[in-house]
């Protein structure tokens, strides 16, 4: 089968749509990728098999896309690029990447009819809840998340098939939406075997934690990832913990706000600011830590959606400390693979984080639950086959 993926978004990097689309090649499907360039990128390659399609944008057009069901100029826009994709790949179905795009899609499909398949990567309406930018003027008044959750329960509806990212997804859409029970298909994000399998380790990296008991984060580093509550901990914990270490791997805008927590609260020596690093190191840190967080507020999109790090952390061996977060929770306590702390609770974090540091024997467990778990169930390699499945029997 001929596949069309839309993607509105530069490519790469986006792991979740390379993993899909490299599935789908090995398993002999033909696989065009349309995606979006704001640069002087080939409009046309091949990457791991897949033929990338680049369609020129600019930054009209990217903030227009936040205000894709405000006014339609966006989906105007996206609509014509999309259907010059259609006509020039001949494609049989087309597989579109969250909902911002959706419009222009099933807009531009109208011509050919083909089969469509929607990836809900994020609870997207939820999610835009907690952008900044909506916190304030203009945007509070003139992008409205309703507006994106009646689209989303349309879009659905519309689908053929609707892929989402973890089980909690799936229960909310049918109890949102009952009837479309019998069209969701579970591929969540998982990690590649290769991540834990193939790879080197910096010796950097390593030589500068050895002394250190490293509590480590992976990933986006916006407020709502919990990390205030990790930070405020660190100024108990290294009274009993003296060579404790929180290494903060990744970035956001609201850094400033944690760097200044940090200062405030004198824990300059304590705290390990590292910016965004190159995926290859990721390994490396995870090895130098003795226990892995994700401290996630609670909220509707966390609640329904894992964060990657944890299965980057189970597959290394590595002890895990999560908050309560409905999805997160689930798959640590279902498979005994950390421990589970309450949502925003210094107290209980810190008591978790001790209960660990005290028994190096639990700590070994867990993480050998974890390495288990993800290389007998959750790797991308087991995870994927669902997919797979979906698009060798969608034109059945």
């Amino acid at each position: 089968m001929k596949i069309g993926m839309i993607l509105d978004a530069p490519f790469p990097p986006d792991p979740r749509v390379e993993n899909e689309a490299v599935s789908l090649v090995k398993a002999g499907h033909d696989v065009f990728l349309f995606c979006l360039k704001y640069g002087n990128e080939k409009a046309s390659e091949v990457i791991n098999g897949v033929q990338v399609k680049r369609y020129t944008s600019n930054q009209l057009e990217y903030k227009l896309s936040a205000l894709a069901y405000t006014v339609p100029f966006y989906s105007i826009l996206m609509k014509k690029k999309i259907h010059q994709f259609i006509k020039e790949t001949n494609i049989d179905a087309l597989h579109i990447h969250d909902i911002r795009i959706a419009a222009a899609v099933f807009n531009a499909n109208t011509a050919f009819n083909l089969p469509v398949v929607l990836d809900l990567h994020d609870n997207m309406p939820e999610v835009m809840k907690l952008y900044p930018h909506l916190q304030k003027f203009p945007g509070k008044y003139i992008i409205a998340p309703s507006k994106w959750k009646k689209k989303e329960k349309e879009f659905i509806e519309k689908a053929d098939k609707v892929i989402s990212v973890s089980p909690e997804f799936l229960e909310n859409l049918v109890e949102r939406i009952p009837s479309v029970k019998d069209k969701l298909v579970l591929v969540p994000n998982t990690i590649r075997e290769s991540f834990y399998k193939d790879f080197k380790v910096d010796k950097t990296i390593i030589d500068r934690y050895k002394d250190n008991f490293v509590l480590l984060y992976l990933g986006d580093t916006h407020i709502r990832r919990g990390l205030q509550t990790a930070i405020e901990a660190v100024s108990s914990l290294k009274d009993i913990i003296p060579n404790i270490k929180l290494v903060i791997v990744g970035r956001n805008t609201t850094d400033v706000v944690l760097k200044q927590q940090v200062a405030d609260l004198k824990l300059e020596q304590f705290v390990d600011f590292e910016g965004w690093q190159n995926v290859s190191l990721f390994q490396s840190y995870i090895l130098s830590s003795a226990i892995c967080i994700s401290p996630l507020h609670r909220n509707l999109q966390h609640d329904v959606a894992y964060a990657n790090k944890i299965f980057q952390y189970m597959s290394l061996a590595k002890p895990l400390l999560v908050s309560d977060a409905t999805a997160q929770r689930r798959v640590v306590e279902n498979n005994n693979t950390g421990l589970v702390h309450k949502d925003r609770d210094v107290e209980d974090f810190s008591d978790k984080i001790i209960t660990l540091y005290n028994d190096e024997a639990l700590r070994n467990e867990l993480g050998q639950n974890g390495k288990q778990f993800i290389e007998n169930e959750f790797s991308w390699e087991q995870t994927s086959k669902k997919l797979i499945h979906l698009y060798n029997n969608l034109l059945s």
